[in-house]
Parts: structure tokens; sequence; C-alpha cells
């Protein structure tokens, strides 16, 4: 039996069957199959083909009610976003009310940091990983110059140790035991972006908040990728984009998880918007504003509902097939990808304990770009570069088959 014969019966005897069928595929690029072997969902998923049937019926309940839609509609716009809140919950392991979609994901981020970066005395400090991804560097320095501090001292960025690529949890929870009573916030990739490392979020968010310090979690890279518990976990907040492993389109609105104890506690600090008044009094237009208990009020403004619509899809999916089923054929599939890499002596990063990593391998190579390029056009397989040197393959078990994982590892040992 050849490698590749070998691949295809995997594929036919799998535990759970390829819903391929329920994405649109892009065809290959290049090199002899018709379609590519798509492994840059950590980038852009592909789209359901459920989503154009979504957004046809929003834009002919637009064209047939205009603004009657809001009330009258098949799915009534104004409280469209409702519809992602129960399929959302379930995601990422949270109730119903201490989630909410909107915005994007460095939005969000920074809506939940005016609420829960609140430097005082010493305890000012951001924590973050050396690697996280630009946005969420941006964004933490500018929070800290916000608050009339300087970013260099007060943003700690978190290094693997010398010759490792990963950090290693045990060196985050001594960090925090040493020197937790400066950190103000903990703001870390619950996977990173880089390197496809799955973080201990349980054990980090539990050391974080017994050092006094919040705990947030970005989740773009872990949203649809492998199964959360935030509110077991007592995650303080979380933000995710929707547009990478959940598939809901370039520039989706995105999604936010605050734990019911701060949605409870009207105290909390928010910045606030129309949208965050409860639906019940909303078009009262009253000047004072009240929040309702749930993440709803930290909303600023009405949705756009072309952009929900495609989210709404993918979320069905997920829904009906379950992150258990799914992580369970994500590491199928990477564990496979990942011996047929060392079978060619590729240098992965990512870490090699299936319980460390999600749907991603992440591979140093010599002029990545470069290399991307030549996947594609002499392959037809897609992935992408993080220069200078890492070549990122997601095998992303919605869509992805163990076939396309042996086309990926014939063409890289083909090309290097």
């Amino acid at each position: 039996m050849t490698l590749e014969d070998e691949a295809r019966r995997l594929d036919e005897t799998d535990p759970l069957p390829t819903l391929r069928g329920e994405f649109l595929v892009p065809p290959a690029p290049g090199g002899p199959h018709a379609e590519a072997a798509y492994f840059a969902g950590n980038s852009l998923g592909l789209q359901p083909r459920s989503a154009a049937g979504l957004l046809r019926e929003e834009l002919d309940d637009w064209a047939r009610l205009a603004v009657e839609a809001h009330t009258q509609g098949r799915r009534p716009w104004v409280a469209y976003h409702e519809l992602l809140r129960g399929p959302a919950a379930r995601l990422v392991g949270a109730l119903p009310h201490e989630v909410v979609a909107m915005n994007s994901l460095t939005v969000n981020l920074h809506l939940m940091m005016a609420s829960f970066y609140r430097p005082a005395g010493t305890r000012t400090r951001i924590v973050i990983e050396d690697a996280a991804f630009p946005s969420d560097s941006y964004a933490v320095a500018s929070q800290a110059v916000h608050h009339g501090l300087d970013p260099a001292a007060t943003v700690v960025r978190l290094r693997p140790r010398d010759g490792e690529d990963a950090l290693r949890t045990e060196d985050v929870l001594a960090f925090l035991d040493r020197e937790g009573g400066t950190v103000a916030l903990v703001l870390l990739g619950g996977v990173n972006y880089l390197t496809g490392q799955l973080m201990d979020m349980a054990a980090i968010t539990k050391a974080g908040r017994a050092a006094g310090a919040v705990v947030g979690w970005d989740l773009a890279h872990a949203a649809g990728n492998v199964p959360l518990r935030l509110h077991d976990w007592d995650v303080d907040f979380a933000a995710w984009c929707t547009y990478k492993y959940l598939n809901g389109g370039p520039g989706a609105v995105a999604g936010c998880f605050v734990h019911e104890r701060h949605v409870r506690d009207a105290s909390v600090p928010k910045l606030a918007g129309w949208w965050g008044t409860d639906p019940a009094v909303r078009f009262r237009m009253d000047p004072d504003i009240a929040p309702p208990a749930s993440a709803d009020a930290w909303q600023l403004s009405n949705p756009p509902i072309m952009a929900l619509a495609p989210v709404l899809a993918s979320l069905e999916i997920f829904d009906r097939v379950g992150m258990d089923a799914l992580r369970a054929k994500s590491g199928r599939l990477t564990g496979y990808l990942a011996d047929r890499l060392a079978g060619i002596g590729a240098e992965v990063v990512t870490p090699s304990d299936p319980s460390a990593r999600g749907a991603q391998l992440s591979v140093r190579v010599a002029d990545a770009g470069g290399l991307v390029r030549r996947l594609a056009e002499a392959h037809g397989v897609v992935a992408d570069a993080r220069e200078p040197d890492v070549v990122r393959l997601a095998p992303v078990p919605l869509y992805c088959t163990f076939h396309d994982c042996h086309r990926a590892a014939a063409a890289l040992a083909d090309l290097l």
C-alpha cells in the first residue's frame, strides 16, 4: 500500500466522516489536483455552503421589509445577535448570558481592558507572551499609555527558555508566583498564532487569579480549534475572532466572554453605547443607560446583520458536530501530518505533545514566503508564511482530510 493509498484508507475509515462537502473548497492554484489542499484555515476559514442562503434571506428581508425587518423579518434584526448566543456559549464553555457577538477582536479586547485593566499602586503590569500577535502587543502598550504608564516598564513579555520555541507552563506559573503582586492583567493567547502551542488555560488562570490579577484570553486561534471551559476555568474575560477556525468570513463579527460574576456586578466600569442598554427599555430613548446583567451590557452599537449571517451558518455546523468530536479528529489529522513531517526531516516548532497543540503545525524553513508560493503553484497546497522562517499548516478537521495531509507532506518532501 502506498502512502497515498494509506491516507485515502484513513479517510474512508475515520470515525468522523469529513464535512468537506459542507464547505466551498477553492480550486488548486497549481499542481495535478482539482481542489486545493487548504491548510490556511487558521488565517481564513472556508465558506460554509449554507452561508450564501442565509445572506440571501437577509437581503430579501431588507428588500421586502426595509426597516420593518428589524421586527418582522424571518430572523428579526433587533435581536439577531441573540441567535448566536447559545451556540457560541456551547462552543467556548460558557453560560449563555456570559457571551455576546459584537465588534472585532481587538475592539473587544480594548473594551475588556477598559473594564478590567485597573492599574493601581504597584500592581500595574500586563503579562503577554513574547510571540503575541502584533495587535495584542499594540493594544496592551496603548492601554499602558492611556493610563499614563510607560509600556516598556508595564508590559511583561514572557519568553521561552533559550533554545526552545514554546513557553513552559511551569515558567508562567513560577513568574506569577514570584511577581504576581505587580501584575494587574494576564492576557495571553489561548493558542499561539506562530507556534500553534495550546496554553494550559486552566492552570494559568488559576495561578493568575490567585496572585490577585485579572486573567483574560485572546482566543483568536483557540475558538473552534480546541474545547474551551471558560466559565469553569474562572476566566475573567476572553475575546475571539470568527473568521479563522470559525469560518465566519473576512472581517466577521467577533465574540466576547465576560464571567457571570462580572456581568452581575453593576459596579464594573464599562464604555457604553445604545445597544448596551436593556432591550426592554432601549426604545424609550432614556438618557441614562440601564445595562442588563449579561455580556450584552458591553455592546456599543447594533450589529451588522450581513456580517453575522455567515457566522450563524458556521456555528450551526459546530453545534451539530460538537467540539469534542472535532478535537478528536483534529488530533488524528495533526498527528498523522506530524508523523509524515518527521519522516522527511522537517523542523516542526509546534509542541510534539498532542495535548499542547491544536490543529496547527509550524515548520521552520528558509524563505518561508517563497516556499508557500511554491507549495501552491506546484502542488496546490495552500498554507501561509510568517516571516522570516515559519510556514504554518492547519489541518482543520471540518474540511481537511488525511489525503490533504499526504499532499502537504509529499509537497514539502519534494520542495525541501
